[in-house]
């Protein structure tokens, strides 16, 4: 089973270096209403995933489903238009396949988004959440199952998952660019069904500051790869949980998601230089 997996990685490797000859150096995902960061890329070339072998396809409103590889702030980057969930059916597995693909490509660094509630109350929709840790309340992990060291380490460190040097250079690009960030812990649970207001009083209680149903399965299996991970929510609606919890709809989501992508991408340029510049990953950090 492993070594048909590893068989898979590198023909989709082999597939994708026939059509783009430069290796890439950051990978980045887009989450929900976030896939117009896109339209700024230098454009080199775009492959459907389900042109891609093994790659699952994705469904989920507002992700097209390609891999964009480009030129975005002077740096080869490669970026996932669209992720893969748990809650269209796809394994952790499988949600990881892609990550190890580009990772095969030559990347190191990896930047996460996503659109997520906000169980702190003192986030507003459309903030910009840089995610300082994570909770995995999914109940996955794509590490489960038969190991073999071509895909990393058994055991990856989890102490550090986002990267606490690259949250400097975050701090730093929103800073420079007059933009308010704030920071906290996301909370990873399946979906697709949000949360019941009892569901995200608990999920503050442990600890959690935004919440999606993205981002920790694909985290885990950067960590394992070696990535230098960093991440960015783009807070969408409250979900706090209080006797004033209003309901929410995938049109107001993505609506509210789409301004805070849009305050991302105004410092993103900054922050891929200054990330670029050779910042290395600190244990002691």
């Amino acid at each position: 089973m492993i070594e048909y997996e590893i068989k898979k990685i590198k023909h989709a490797t082999q597939i994708i270096k026939g059509q783009v000859s430069k290796p890439v150096e950051i990978l980045m995902i887009l989450g929900t209403g976030l896939g117009n960061i896109v339209d700024q890329l230098s454009f080199n070339h775009a492959l459907d995933y389900k042109d891609i072998p093994g790659f699952p396809t994705s469904t989920a409103p507002s992700h097209a489903g390609r891999l964009v590889f480009g030129e975005f702030a002077g740096r080869s980057v490669a970026i996932m238009q669209g992720r893969l969930h748990l809650y269209e059916g796809w394994s952790a597995r499988e949600i990881a396949f892609p990550i190890r693909v580009v990772k095969a490509l030559g990347a190191t660094k990896l930047l996460v988004t996503n659109a997520a509630g906000s169980l702190n109350p003192a986030f507003n929709p459309a903030d910009v959440m840089m995610i300082t840790d994570h909770i995995n309340f999914t109940g996955h992990n794509p590490l489960i199952g038969p190991h073999n060291d071509a895909l990393g380490v058994r055991f990856p460190d989890m102490s550090n998952a986002y990267d606490r040097i690259v949250q400097r250079h975050i701090r730093s690009a929103f800073d420079r660019n007059n933009i308010a960030l704030q920071e906290g812990v996301y909370a990873g649970i399946t979906g697709p069904s949000l949360e019941t207001s009892a569901e995200r009083r608990y999920l503050r209680q442990l600890g959690g500051d935004a919440v999606g149903m993205s981002t920790v399965i694909e985290v885990v299996a950067a960590k394992q790869c070696g990535f230098q991970v960093a991440g960015l929510s783009a807070i969408s609606n409250r979900a706090d949980g209080g006797p004033d919890q209003l309901p929410d709809t995938i049109e107001e989501v993505l609506e509210i998601a789409a301004i805070a992508g849009r305050k991302m991408l105004t410092m993103l340029p900054d922050l891929i230089r200054s990330w670029s510049k050779g910042s290395g990953v600190n244990k002691n950090d």
